[in-house]
């Protein structure tokens, strides 16, 4: 452990998702959007205010820290991960809630029968 101490240059940060440590250009900070919102945001620049959370940059790491549940522990509530999925994650379409299954309040034209 020591060892790994001494490589690493600056300030060393703990992974939500994985927690191993690693330096803080290796990892990327959250925060929350704050005003009653449940929102994780990234911190692209490292200087947005408020307490942050590292993560390292990918998908592993993100399935991690969501199937732990590390967000609302790190960022005191803050659950809704869309940003940081879609900063990780371009071009990848977010998993949206299933509409409620049923019949259709009217028939589709041409189905009336």
């Amino acid at each position: 452990m020591a060892e790994l101490l001494e490589r690493v240059q600056g300030p060393v940060r703990t992974c939500i998702g994985c927690r191993k440590q690693g330096s803080r250009s290796e990892l990327v900070r959250l925060v929350a959007q704050g005003g009653g919102s449940s929102a994780v945001l990234v911190d692209v620049r490292r200087r947005m205010t408020g307490r942050g959370a590292w993560l390292h940059p990918s998908e592993k790491c993100l399935a991690l820290a969501i199937k732990r549940r590390a967000f609302g522990r790190a960022l005191a509530g803050a659950t809704e991960t869309g940003a940081v999925e879609r900063y990780l994650m371009p071009g990848t379409p977010l998993v949206e809630a299933e509409a409620p299954t049923g019949k259709p309040s009217k028939p589709e034209s041409g189905s009336e029968n």
